[in-house]
């Protein structure tokens, strides 16, 4: 006999719910760990406002200027800053009414004091008959009282933000707003202490910090796996490991110092306003004069080369860019593959620059091409062999190439993945073991910068690869997606990793990989690599070194 699901129940205001939470609520249904039993749905209404639109005015004279200030400033922000947007929309309004079905049921009028929700004892009363598991907040306001412990493992909120830096709100306008370098997200299971329950997962995306929406869209529509994954987990391991592990993550005492956001009032968004206007303003002029373009770096020494203003720059022409260097030895020379991307298609392909023991270069030779974008051409050799996997995922796959005729021909042997959002594929051998880190996308509308997914497989010709019971082993921006080769220094081994966070290639990190098997993974950051060290480089996010060559890119100002 199969193990039981869990018996989740949602907290909902009403039976429309936004696109992302939709989406949760169907993979739940979907998933072989979880099952829905009940929906508390919020009866309680607002008081009706039967005045006449004189009496309106009369009443709200003094709010008439305020509010028309109000709606121009929102008028003026979605024309000139945030009227674009490239995410499909997380709060698109859609009914649940036909995912939930015929689960029960059960209407309540809540006790309102000051902002937050009371429930009625009777209604604690038939809610508890159900004997739910999980709840999930998707409704009502502040949680107090008796509902919190109705079911056996607690209410399960998001907290869009970092708890630690952003309580209140609106959910990701003032980390776009401000320019924040990140935005966190969080889910928790509440307790009495606003904004400050135990803490499930947490993970940061990268701000975008030109569109409020976006900014919303993307970390919206990814942690909608969290309560999926930690279902799971808690599922899988059991209640006494899971909390065991909640218990010990929460352990220490947080202090929280920061202000509690609200919305902005009229002229902090006057404000807000104005400086997103002028820092668009300067950003189309520097467009029009500057180009910002990627570069490589390169610098020969036998012992580790660390210090980047040693390294000496090669800069392609102003009609394209490289990207990604990867590095192959052989009978004395190096060979450099290389995303070389053509801005008048606006796409990529795979080239090829050789270089001898003293630094001297040839022109990029094009290797590999598709009618789709490629880049980060991950090679390596194994068995007396050379293969490449470059990222496709333009072509939704991770594909294995292998070399022919050393070093301009490739042939394709086999997709490893497919049907798969998946960039910067990086495979190891370790431990009798491959190991493949990857970024993926599980949810449309979310970023590539954030999540490391790990996979592992006997064989490396096979599209047969298993995933890591910690997946995603990183969910955050400054650290998830993949820089380069794995590489062993001083007995140890480490992974770079890029750093998303300020915006995309920023800089990249050297991560120790402290654990490595088919249960657990652990790295930590040991070295960050920011662009400081040139006033002209603005961002790098690749480093492999093989030998004596060491290389990395860079994002260079030029004038155009």
């Amino acid at each position: 006999m199969g193990k039981k699901k869990l018996k989740i129940g949602l907290l909902l205001d009403s039976l429309s719910v936004s696109a992302w939470e939709l989406k949760m609520i169907e993979n739940i249904i979907n998933s072989d760990y979880a099952e829905l039993n009940l929906a508390v749905i919020n009866n309680r209404k607002p008081v009706p406002n039967n005045n006449t639109l004189a009496e309106k005015i009369k009443n709200n004279r003094g709010r008439v200027f305020y509010l028309t200030l109000r709606k121009i400033l929102e008028a003026v922000y979605n024309k000139f800053i945030g009227r674009k947007t490239y995410l499909s929309s997380a709060h698109v309004v859609r009914s649940c009414e036909n995912a939930i079905g015929t689960i029960p049921r059960i209407y309540v009028d809540t006790i309102r004091k000051k902002w937050s929700d009371y429930f009625k004892e009777d209604d604690i009363q038939a809610i508890t008959k159900h004997e739910i598991d999980i709840f999930i907040r998707l409704g009502f306001g502040i949680l107090r009282g008796d509902i919190l412990s109705s079911a056996k493992f607690g209410i399960w909120s998001f907290h869009h933000g970092d708890n630690r830096k952003n309580r209140g709100g609106p959910a990701g306008f003032w980390e776009s707003m401000e320019c924040w370098p990140e935005t966190g997200s969080i889910l928790q299971i509440l307790t009495e202490d606003l904004d400050n329950g135990k803490v499930l997962y947490r993970s940061f995306s990268c701000t975008d910090m030109m569109s409020v929406a976006d900014n919303m869209s993307n970390y919206f529509w990814k942690s909608l796996s969290f309560m999926e994954r930690k279902m799971k987990e808690l599922y899988i391991n059991g209640e006494h490991a899971f909390f065991e592990k909640v218990e010990q993550e929460n352990r220490h005492p947080e202090f929280y110092s920061e202000r509690l956001f609200v919305a902005p009032t009229n002229k902090e968004l006057a404000i807000l306003t104005y400086r997103k206007i002028v820092e668009k303003a300067r950003m189309m002029i520097e467009s029009a004069f500057l180009l910002d373009q990627w570069i490589l770096m390169f610098h020969i020494r036998d012992d580790f080369s660390s210090s980047l203003w040693r390294y000496k720059k090669m800069i392609p022409p102003k009609d394209r860019f490289w990207a990604d260097p990867h590095i192959l030895y052989k009978d004395h020379k190096y060979y450099i593959f290389i995303e070389e991307y053509l801005y008048n298609i606006n796409k990529g392909h795979i080239a090829l620059i050789t270089m001898d023991e003293k630094g001297n270069y040839s022109q990029p030779e094009t290797v590999l091409d598709k009618s789709y974008h490629l880049s980060y051409p991950f090679v390596f050799e194994y068995d007396d062999e050379y293969y490449m996997i470059p990222e496709s995922m333009e072509n939704k796959t991770v594909e294995l190439y292998r070399c022919t005729e050393f070093p301009h021909r490739w042939e394709f042997v086999m997709n490893l993945m497919e049907g798969v959002e998946a960039v910067d594929a990086t495979v190891f051998y370790h431990n009798d073991k491959w190991w493949m880190f990857v970024n993926m996308v599980e949810n449309e509308g979310a970023s590539t910068w954030d999540e490391l997914f790990l996979f592992y497989a006997d064989n490396l010709t096979t599209n047969k690869w298993t995933p890591h019971p910690l997946n995603p082993v990183v969910s955050d921006c400054k650290s998830a997606r993949p820089a380069g080769k794995i590489f062993i220094e001083n007995g140890a081994l480490y992974r770079p990793s890029q750093n998303c966070s300020v915006r995309y290639g920023y800089g990249f990190n050297i991560c120790e990989i402290v654990k490595l098997c088919e249960q657990y993974y652990e790295e930590n950051i040991v070295s960050c690599v920011e662009p400081n060290w040139d006033k002209k480089i603005f961002g790098t996010h690749t480093f492999n070194r093989v030998n004596s060559l060491h290389v990395i890119d860079a994002l260079y100002r030029r004038k155009r």
